[in-house]
């Protein structure tokens, strides 16, 4: 009888110790691909803002040589 007991307990030890291996696997494995997805969505964002601050800088070219041309135009007429 008692090795019978010392049994159940050994193996109830042996399956809670695997079942927390396993719980913290899972949470490890869930954690990771946490990063990964936050780790995507950030190279993401930041190729994102690089064209937008591309498209900014080729907006702001055009803005002031348009500008340019005006204050060219509005000095010549200032001249007559």
């Amino acid at each position: 009888m008692m090795i019978e007991i010392f049994a159940a307990v050994a193996g109830a030890s042996l399956s809670w110790a695997a079942m927390g291996s396993l719980g913290r696997s899972s949470r490890a494995q869930s954690q990771q691909d946490a990063v990964v997805r936050l780790t995507s969505a950030v190279e993401h964002i930041a190729t994102q803002l690089e064209v937008m601050h591309l498209d900014m800088r080729e907006e702001r070219k055009e803005t002031f040589g348009r500008l340019n041309s005006v204050e060219q135009r509005v000095s010549k007429l200032e001249g007559r």
